[in-house]
């Protein structure tokens, strides 16, 4: 064991975190695809715990090799992801895989591997609002200098997202938000977000109703806002998801059926995905739901615990940007199973099923790990001191750049 730590660096606590995490997801995802592979595998489900093993193993594989590299190298890095992300969303929007109304997914050519182009967009626009931060810093009081240069992009990026994945433009939007106002954004400008963004809204759904092809999800979201508000004695057939995971919930009491002992996987939809948390809180009960969401916010607090050390504000939100947003996904979708929250369709990251989410989610701790592993070695700020005149940043801590 000694040994092995010697190969990695960075926070010891998060490596231990996303271990845990991992071997819940195989055990989770065994219990949850038996009626996803009688469907379409005969029964087969060695076929998707395999592929899901494979990907949680590639995501190890980058986590470790991210790791390795200084973060300093991101930032360039970070406009490069953000230009290519824009053209494919929009190749997306127009030609990707439709599901459900949805256009959400681009085919890989070569490994026949479908690919959500959002999440290239949640990491790009995140490193993208992280390096303009940097940069801006002396400006981010300014409404033209430092306020627009960091709100268009995001507007840019949630926009393309949106049409096809509301709530993974809200939780993006809402992420870079937060970054913002831990910068030092002013509340003054940040407050002009609300008015416009709920004019955009009504304008979004005025045109739905003109043109649904334009925006063809409009009424799946107002209809999963209307069934969550609703009366459930009127309409207790109205949400067929949410009414299942809460006899999950409920039949799995404080300590659960144990592993493998589900029943509602086979009436919940996507119990291997966006509903996984129900199949967490009925086969180990409100014990291990808790604990799950114990890990998370371990996590959260380790990310904070790093951006306190990093001695350059790139890393800092960087950590702070990346980490946040991935536990506030998992926050969401753990609302979303026990009621708090309308159906949003979030998975829980590093739980559920997926392909190459799981991968972008092992990028984004990859890089966590990355900058938690430069402060471990001492980088300072004389050695990784940037050029403005290359337009990379200088950076300082973030507690003086929120001041």
């Amino acid at each position: 064991m000694t040994r092995l730590f010697k190969h990695i660096g960075g926070d010891r606590v998060i490596w231990m975190i996303v271990v845990f995490m991992a071997l819940a997801s195989v055990l989770l995802v065994y219990s949850s695809i038996v009626t996803l592979a009688y469907k379409y595998q005969d029964g087969n489900t060695f076929y998707y715990i395999l592929k899901h093993g494979l990907f949680i193993i590639s995501g190890f594989l980058f986590i470790y090799l991210i790791h390795k590299v200084h973060y300093r190298y991101l930032s360039r890095f970070a406009q490069l992801l953000f230009w290519i992300s824009i053209p494919l969303l929009i190749l997306t929007l127009l030609l990707g895989q439709n599901l459900n109304n949805a256009s959400r997914w681009l085919v890989i050519p070569v490994i026949n591997q479908s690919f959500q182009t959002s999440d290239l967009a949640k990491l790009a626009l995140i490193m993208f609002t992280a390096r303009t931060l940097a940069v801006k810093k002396d400006d981010l009081k300014d409404f033209t200098k430092g306020f627009l240069p960091i709100i268009l992009p995001a507007i840019v990026i949630c926009g393309l997202i949106l049409p096809a994945n509301f709530s993974t433009a809200a939780v993006l939007f809402t992420s870079v938000l937060m970054l913002m106002f831990m910068a030092g954004s002013r509340l003054r400008h940040m407050s002009l977000i609300i008015p416009a963004g709920g004019l955009a809204l009504l304008l979004v759904f005025a045109v739905a109703k003109i043109q649904p092809d334009l925006f063809p999800r409009a009424e799946t979201w107002i209809n999963r806002v209307e069934r969550f508000a609703s009366d459930k004695e009127e309409d207790p057939n109205g949400n067929y998801q949410i009414e299942q995971a809460k006899i999950a919930i409920a039949t799995g009491g404080f300590f659960g059926k144990g592993p493998g002992n589900s029943t509602q996987r086979n009436f919940l939809p996507h119990p291997y995905s966006d509903f996984i948390y129900a199949i967490v809180l009925e086969e180990y009960g409100l014990l291990g739901g808790l604990f799950i969401l114990m890990f998370y916010l371990i996590l959260l607090y380790r990310a904070v615990r790093i951006v306190q050390a990093v001695p350059h504000s790139f890393g800092a939100y960087l950590v702070l940007g990346l980490s946040f947003s991935l536990v506030f996904q998992g926050l969401v979708n753990m609302a979303v199973n026990v009621n708090l929250l309308p159906v949003t369709g979030q998975p829980l990251p590093l739980v559920s099923m997926g392909g190459t989410s799981l991968w972008f989610t092992c990028i984004s701790l990859g890089i966590i790990l990355s900058v938690s592993r430069a402060v471990e070695v001492g980088a300072t700020e004389e050695n990784y001191k940037e050029d403005e005149s290359k337009n990379e940043p200088v950076n300082k801590p973030i507690a003086d750049a929120a001041n």
